[in-house]
């Protein structure tokens, strides 16, 4: 069982990993084209709105930073979603929630939350669209990877106890053998006490 412990966690690193580095990858080429796409389609932004390297920047800090410096991070945009909602504060506390390497981590909320900010695509710049499309796929494939780690822990919870149950089963068929057995050995030796006492009497007599 404890193979089978180490290969469930050696799955989880593996994928989670590869869906970082996706991320990663996908973040870079949006970094890469993101100017000559806002040039190219006269995106002249929207009033307000952070560039891109502002979030990224905010982002590249909370996965690299100290606990102090990721919590201080999440309660900042976790006040300015609630104080001041809008597709702008959504979008932020969403990417914070789906950026791995801190406590407040949750694909499934992110995922959620960015969904429903691309549902109001119109009240984003081109640079936060691509931002919370290239997230929300990476939240969507952490929440399945996460999930199916969860069904593997508790296929080899199941297992173990299916496997302690059927030892102890065992286990008390053996001592419960055992005890029939004594049993039978405790009846045999009075037998033979009672005949060595009849032969010891007719010798007697005899």
């Amino acid at each position: 069982m404890r193979n089978r412990g180490l290969t469930v966690r050696h799955i989880a690193a593996t994928a989670l990993t590869v869906l970082l580095l996706t991320g990663c990858a996908q973040t870079k080429d949006f970094l890469t084209g993101s100017s000559t796409s806002e040039s190219s389609d006269g995106d002249v932004g929207i009033l307000g709105a952070p560039e891109a390297e502002h979030y990224l920047a905010e982002l590249q800090r909370l996965a690299g930073g100290d606990p102090a410096t990721q919590a201080e991070i999440f309660a900042d945009a976790q006040s300015g979603f609630q104080l001041t909602p809008g597709p702008q504060t959504n979008l932020r506390y969403a990417l914070v929630l789906a950026t791995p390497g801190h406590a407040e981590f949750d694909p499934d909320v992110a995922a959620s939350m960015l969904r429903e900010v691309l549902a109001r695509t119109e009240l984003l710049t081109q640079a936060e669209i691509a931002l919370a499309t290239i997230h929300l796929k990476t939240a969507e494939q952490i929440a399945v990877t996460q999930a199916e780690i969860q069904r593997l822990r508790g296929a080899t919870s199941r297992a173990a106890q299916n496997q302690e149950s059927a030892t102890n089963q065992h286990l008390a068929a053996i001592e419960a053998e055992n005890r029939r057995l004594r049993r039978e050995l405790d009846e045999a030796e009075r037998k033979l006490e009672a005949i060595t006492s009849i032969e010891r009497s007719i010798r007697e007599q005899e």
